[in-house]
């Protein structure tokens, strides 16, 4: 695997190193080992699939608090993704920018989203899989979620929303003043 540190701390878009011979390739796409030894969370408690039927489908802005801050791998296992994080660690120096890279069936690339960073992607293309590990399990105590339209962060998606779920809609905008409960300016 090849980690490439982004312009958001901790966050790492991660590809594959392919081993290739005449029936395609293997590659290795996640490791304990090699996630602790470039300081990432190696913890997996949850894998969870996301199908989206529609181009221009948009889940998020979704995180959960402490206790159940998680930490997330994701992948595109079927057609393309627009994935986007926010750092709301109020600490950090990236707090509340915003980072968007393209996932796809083709391209193999995972993306490393740390605890204290709004997950959320808009599909590129009709029936899209999305697979994650998470560190943490599910809490709907714990779960959060802002606007993907707030004005203080500005992400540019990438084409006409199609499909949201009432949820999402139905978000409120960024606020950062909630975002205390994020400590750390690197966890």
């Amino acid at each position: 695997m090849i980690f490439h540190q982004t312009a958001l701390i901790g966050a790492y878009i991660i590809d594959v190193e392919k081993i290739p011979d005449e029936r395609g390739f293997f590659a290795r796409s996640w490791s304990k080992q090699e996630f602790a030894e470039h300081g990432l969370d190696p913890d997996l408690a949850q894998c969870n699939v996301s199908f989206n039927l529609k181009k221009g489908t948009l889940r998020g802005m979704h995180y959960q608090i402490p206790p159940f801050a998680e930490s997330k791998l994701v992948r595109c296992t079927r057609g393309r993704i627009y994935d986007v994080i926010v750092d709301i660690r109020p600490r950090s120096p990236s707090f509340l920018k915003w980072l968007g890279v393209e996932l796809s069936e083709e391209n193999h690339k995972t993306l490393f989203v740390p605890k204290g960073f709004a997950h959320g992607f808009q599909t590129l293309t009709d029936n899209s899989e999305v697979f994650y590990q998470m560190s943490t399990v599910y809490s709907p105590d714990h779960a959060r979620g802002f606007r993907w339209d707030s004005n203080n962060i500005d992400i540019a998606w990438l084409t006409e929303i199609t499909s949201m779920s009432d949820r999402d809609r139905q978000l409120l905008p960024c606020n950062p003043d909630e975002m205390f409960v994020f400590h750390s300016s690197t966890t």
